[in-house]
């Protein structure tokens, strides 16, 4: 055969190979892509929902990453790993009443990026040293864990704004990652990340009104906002005496960030528990969610809000699922106007009481080990803020019907 025609065949073998590899590319890329149905219970629209897709539903596809599609437009999501296992959590801006929406998820090679709508951070000083239990010298740094060292203390001025802070493009958190652990509010004016501007300068100028915002709260000794305690013998007793502390930022996206703490030896009494939390936010939302397990069963777990002469107490009826106490008045360190809440499951409810200084809610855990409840705060400052009571109790009573009756997904 001549050297031509051999060339001839070699070439219609290597089209038709490529053909081939086109066409079983293109058949891998219509199989890379999973739907789900997600459905809202209510009769009236919700915003700003925050949806977990299961491990096993984006387990088929094969892709390093995930985007995920409300009909034909890409929806925020974000890459989870909850204990070892895949998840994908994605952000519906608008869910109408009734409605049930179709998701496509598809798998993708390049990971996609969105606008940055939530943070987690928790920054220290390296580079110095303790003296006296205060820290010398060094520059803050981020980090993405820290087992607290034992000279720590507050006022040490070793960690940046005193403990982790968590944010999204409403509101933003920090508690105190010391003997204290009570959680404070950071008050913003914008909708961008603020937190990784706060306290650079090493001290408390955050109680100082900024561009940003400021810190709108009063801790003290209290419960702060939705701090976690137990409650014994007519008082909230803080975690405050611990054998040691261990903070981690478990998330830090787009749409999603959380911080977990380990309290290692919390001594309540004679009992001595490990006492493990995550606190999280998504964007869209001032609710924070407060995730507890312990190690020992406990008879109860408390939380509630500081008490203020200027602020007004305020319950829900305790029909749904989810209940709430709250306060609202010109109790902000601004002094105009803020509201605080806890929002608890009804079922867990012991009793709702108050000690000198804070305003409590006593809780059974679960199998006397685990809690779950949110807490917000609503600031007059924020972007189209709260400004008034009966907003503030319309709010309240529209994120405890939601959380009441969540989105759900079908199959």
């Amino acid at each position: 055969m001549r050297k031509s025609s051999l060339s001839h065949i070699a070439y219609l073998i290597v089209l038709f190979g490529l053909v081939l590899s086109c066409s079983s590319k293109k058949d891998d890329a219509i199989a890379e892509e999973v739907t789900i149905k997600v459905t809202n219970p209510l009769s009236e629209s919700r915003e700003s929902v925050l949806f977990t897709i299961p491990g096993e539903r984006i387990a088929v596809l094969d892709g390093m990453f995930f985007r995920v599609y409300n009909g034909e437009k890409e929806i925020p999501s974000q890459f989870l790993s909850n204990k070892g296992e895949r998840q994908l959590t994605c952000l519906l801006e608008n869910v109408k009443a009734d409605e049930t929406i179709e998701l496509r998820i598809v798998s993708s090679v390049e990971q996609p990026t969105y606008s940055k709508r939530t943070q987690a951070e928790l920054s220290h000083k390296t580079g110095g040293h303790f003296e006296n239990r205060e820290y010398i010298g060094g520059q803050f740094q981020n980090v993405d864990s820290l087992h607290v060292p034992a000279e720590h203390t507050d006022h040490s001025w070793f960690i940046r704004y005193e403990g982790p802070g968590w944010e999204s493009d409403m509101v933003g958190y920090r508690f105190y990652l010391d003997w204290r652990n009570g959680i404070d509010v950071f008050g913003k004016k914008v909708a961008t990340p603020v937190l990784q501007e706060v306290g650079q300068d090493g001290f408390d100028s955050y109680h100082e009104p900024a561009s940003w915002g400021m810190d709108i709260l009063k801790v003290g000794k209290t419960l702060g906002l939705g701090s976690i305690a137990h409650w014994v013998d007519g008082k909230a007793q803080r975690v405050e005496i611990t054998d040691s502390l261990y903070a981690e930022v478990a998330e830090n996206g787009s749409i999603y960030s959380a911080i977990t703490t380990r309290y290692y030896g919390w001594q309540i009494g004679g009992l001595k528990t490990d006492l493990a939390s995550k606190i999280s936010i998504h964007a869209g939302t001032r609710m924070s969610k407060m995730e507890l397990s312990s190690s020992e069963t406990l008879p109860n777990l408390a939380t509630g809000l500081i008490k203020d002469s200027k602020a007004e107490l305020i319950a829900s009826d305790q029909s749904q699922r989810f209940s709430y106490i709250a306060t609202f008045g010109p109790q902000s360190l601004a002094g105009d106007q803020l509201g605080i809440a806890v929002l608890y499951p009804t079922d867990q409810l012991m009793e709702i009481t108050e000690d000198e200084l804070s305003h409590v809610v006593v809780l059974k855990p679960e199998g006397g080990k685990a809690l779950t409840y949110y807490f917000l705060a609503a600031w007059e400052q924020e972007p189209e803020g709260i400004k008034d009571k009966a907003t503030f109790v319309a709010y309240l009573d529209r994120m405890v019907l939601e959380l009441s009756n969540p989105v759900v997904g079908i199959d």
